[in-house]
């Protein structure tokens, strides 16, 4: 009897240990990487940023945050990419084509694919901007539509998938009736994939999980997505901003909103928590005082990187 109970529980012990196909360890020590991008009026020392609310997001669960800063080569990424837990793709206003933020993004999408592929757990996340450059790097065409969503805080409505969906799964119910009834997200794009759009993309519809669309009053677009057999996840909207953004009156600010960035923070971090590159390469931090010399990583460094040279979208 004791040995049945054993097997039973080494095979318990494996499923729960799998996640996609890979071993899972947990890491109490993630480190995600947040892609910069080029700002608008560039100057000496002053070419590229990182808006602090996603590293206040990311860090308020839990997290560690480095730059991925842009115009560094492939080889700077890969050793990059071997030494962080998952990068977040954020919101901006550069180019999805030609802009150092869209190849350097595209290059850590790729290893990401491959990592995942081998078994190797590495989570991307995309945000706006981030989102709709998603959808181009997996679909290889711009289908984005303009649409009047720029300002505007929305309720999610909520798809049929959202039941085999693992982005919203541990939400409290509570959270997810106020997600679908009150305007807890915010939208500053004024590029959208439409819903009609996606349908007819075949690579997009194998590729991605909708658990969310919205509506503008006339067109229908995706807004919250999760990819079906890897961990990459991404929102049209903003979930940073509910708690850390305060110049904007449309960035709601209620209880339930505040309760929605976290949820979503502790959710993505949990992710790289599944990734073990820090525990397997050792010199972690030595690695990334390399790459940025001059900055002890892991650390507050928003002075040299602050929203204030944001590109307004």
């Amino acid at each position: 009897m004791g040995y049945i109970c054993l097997c039973l529980l080494t095979i318990i012990s494996s499923v729960f240990s799998t996640h996609f196909g890979a071993q899972i360890k947990t890491n109490e020590r993630p480190i995600i990487g947040v892609l910069a991008q080029e700002v608008f009026d560039p100057q000496p020392g002053k070419n590229a940023y990182i808006a602090a609310s996603y590293v206040k997001f990311l860090e308020s669960a839990g997290a560690r945050v480095v730059p991925v800063m842009i115009n560094k080569s492939e080889e700077e990424y890969t050793q990059l990419f071997k030494s962080i837990n998952g990068v977040l793709f954020p919101g901006g206003g550069v180019s999805l084509k030609s802009s150092e933020y869209s190849k350097a993004a595209g290059i850590f999408y790729r290893l990401a694919l491959q990592a995942n592929s081998n078994e190797d757990y590495f989570p991307v996340w995309g945000t706006c901007l981030g989102f709709e450059l998603l959808t181009l790097l997996t679909s290889g065409e711009l289908l984005l539509s303009l649409t009047n969503t720029s300002g505007v805080a929305l309720p999610l409505d909520f798809t049929d998938e959202i039941k085999d969906g693992r982005l919203f799964k541990d939400f409290p119910e509570e959270l997810m009736k106020s997600l679908a009834t009150e305007p807890l997200t915010e939208n500053s794009h004024k590029w959208s994939i439409t819903t009609e759009r996606f349908s007819k993309s075949d690579r997009l519809k194998k590729f991605y999980r909708v658990l969310s669309t919205n509506t503008d009053g006339q067109h229908e677009f995706v807004s919250t997505m999760e990819a079906y057999d890897f961990p990459i996840y991404a929102t049209q909207w903003h979930p940073e901003k509910n708690a850390f953004e305060w110049t904007r009156p449309h960035i709601p600010h209620s209880p339930s909103a505040i309760k929605t960035t976290f949820y979503m923070a502790q959710f993505f971090v949990n992710e790289g928590m599944d990734n073990n590159n820090a525990l397997k390469h050792a010199q972690v931090e030595h690695t990334l005082a390399v790459l940025y010399p001059g900055h002890r990583p892991c650390i507050k460094y928003l002075g040299y990187i602050s929203p204030q040279y944001q590109k307004k979208k």
